[in-house]
C-alpha cells in the first residue's frame, strides 16, 4: 500500500509563489511516475507536472517555464515549485503516483491565486 500526504497549499496574490510537497510511505521502490495534478472549479482534473524514477520530467504547456517539479529520494518526497502564480492556476492540487499498475492519489491541497 503506498500514502501520499501533500502540503504546502495555501492563498497567494497573482505574481507570487508557493511550494508543494508530497511525501509519499509505503511500498513505493520502483516507482513509475510521481506528480502532481490539479482540478479546478468546473474542470476536469488535468496533469500539472510529473517525474519518473528515472528523472526525467514533463509539464503541461501552461505551466511551462513557471513550475519546477523535483524530488528528493531521501526523504521519499517530491516538491513543485509554482511561480508567477495566476489566477487560472486556482485549484486542489493532488499528488499522484503510478506504480506497478496502479495510481494512487493524496487527498488534495488547495491552491487560490487571487488577482
Amino acid at each position: 500500500q503506498v500514502q501520499l500526504v501533500e502540503s504546502g497549499g495555501g492563498l497567494v496574490q497573482a505574481g507570487g509563489s508557493l511550494r508543494l510537497s508530497c511525501a509519499a510511505s509505503g511500498s513505493i521502490f520502483s516507482f513509475n511516475f510521481m506528480g502532481w495534478y490539479r482540478q479546478g472549479p468546473g474542470k476536469q482534473r488535468e496533469l500539472v507536472a510529473r517525474i519518473t524514477s528515472g528523472g526525467f520530467t514533463n509539464y503541461a504547456d501552461s505551466v511551462k517555464g513557471r513550475f519546477t517539479i523535483s524530488r528528493d529520494n531521501a526523504k521519499n518526497t517530491v516538491y513543485l515549485q509554482m511561480n508567477s502564480l495566476k489566477p487560472e492556476d486556482t485549484a486542489v492540487y493532488y499528488c499522484n503516483m503510478f506504480i506497478r499498475g496502479n495510481n494512487y492519489w493524496g487527498q488534495g491541497t488547495q491552491v487560490t491565486v487571487s488577482s
